[in-house]
């Protein structure tokens, strides 16, 4: 089960705009997640040598690490050629799809808040602008050298755990995602190496911050990523029309700088079929899953 939650979070974070972590949160295992990977430090890894390998296993919940990591691992190296696909040829039933997945798990998190006063709905407000302000950044021309493909991986790793907040848009905001597909999809195993070197850095330093928000700031921490989610609801609006481009390693046109515009002037200005009704549908669609698993995960407890 946790495997199959480990492969919604990979799936999302192919997706620029998409966050690993709403998957996590809205799964339950957000904040097992976050603690198990803060125990990875210096005293667990000590462990080691004076216990051995069962103890340090034990002491950073190593069974459900490791199926959250397989889980992740099988979705981006099985969907990440499909994903880039779908996104390729039906990017409204796509987004429109996930647009009411986020609404959904917004409200979810939400909902976990036991408290609202000034301090929760500035935080729900901070959230929510940073968010939105991070998906307005242009992407920038960055170089491919190893240090700065380790410090986007370091990057990308805090934002993929996140809710709200997506790795993948913020290695697009870097320059390096299309550069990363590419690699991922070519086998390029130096490349990948070194950003999974900077995530495993980034992801453990990032998480001793949210475990100790978590257990200090709890109603706070979550409404700032109620936020993230409502926030980055400006990155995956179905409609966009594309303002800029730019030309990847294989000489595909692909879209830079992209603005939000209704289903009406989309038409106008793209000659194309907005698809209202299968967008809204795809949108409940998204909204139904969340329903669902809140339903089913009631029903379970």
């Amino acid at each position: 089960m946790v495997a199959l939650k480990g492969i919604g979070m990979g799936a999302a974070d192919v997706i620029p705009g998409v966050s690993g972590g709403t998957i996590a949160f809205i799964t339950g295992i957000y904040e097992e997640l976050v603690n198990s990977i803060k125990s990875i430090n210096y005293t667990s890894i000590r462990k080691i040598w004076k216990e051995g390998l069962g103890a340090f296993w034990k002491a950073v919940n190593g069974n459900f690490l490791l199926s959250v990591v397989v889980g992740i691992l099988i979705s981006v190296l099985s969907l990440a050629r499909i994903l880039e696909y779908i996104l390729i040829h039906y990017p409204i039933l796509i987004w429109s799809f996930f647009f009411g997945l986020i609404i959904a798990s917004a409200v979810f998190v939400a909902k976990k808040i036991d408290r609202w006063d000034i301090p929760v709905i500035v935080s729900l407000l901070a959230g929510g602008v940073s968010a939105y302000f991070i998906t307005t950044f242009t992407p920038a021309e960055t170089t491919d050298a190893y240090w700065f493909i380790f410090l986007s991986g370091a990057l990308a790793i805090c934002a993929m755990i996140l809710p709200g907040i997506s790795g993948s848009f913020i290695l697009l905001l870097l320059g390096k995602y299309q550069f990363m597909l590419n690699a991922l999809n070519e086998g390029k195993i130096g490349i990948m190496a070194v950003l999974l070197a900077g995530a495993l850095i980034g992801i453990i330093s990032f998480s001793n911050l949210l475990s100790w928000l978590l257990k200090r700031y709890y109603a706070i921490t979550i409404a700032l990523l109620s936020g993230f989610m409502l926030g980055s609801l400006n990155k995956i609006w179905p409609w966009k029309i594309t303002i800029s481009t730019f030309t990847d390693s294989h000489d595909v046109l692909k879209p830079l700088v992209q603005q939000n515009v209704f289903p009406g002037r989309f038409r106008e200005m793209m000659q194309s079929d907005p698809q209202v009704f299968s967008a809204i549908l795809l949108a409940m669609s998204g909204i139904a899953v969340i329903v669902l698993f809140e339903v089913v995960t009631k029903m379970r407890k």
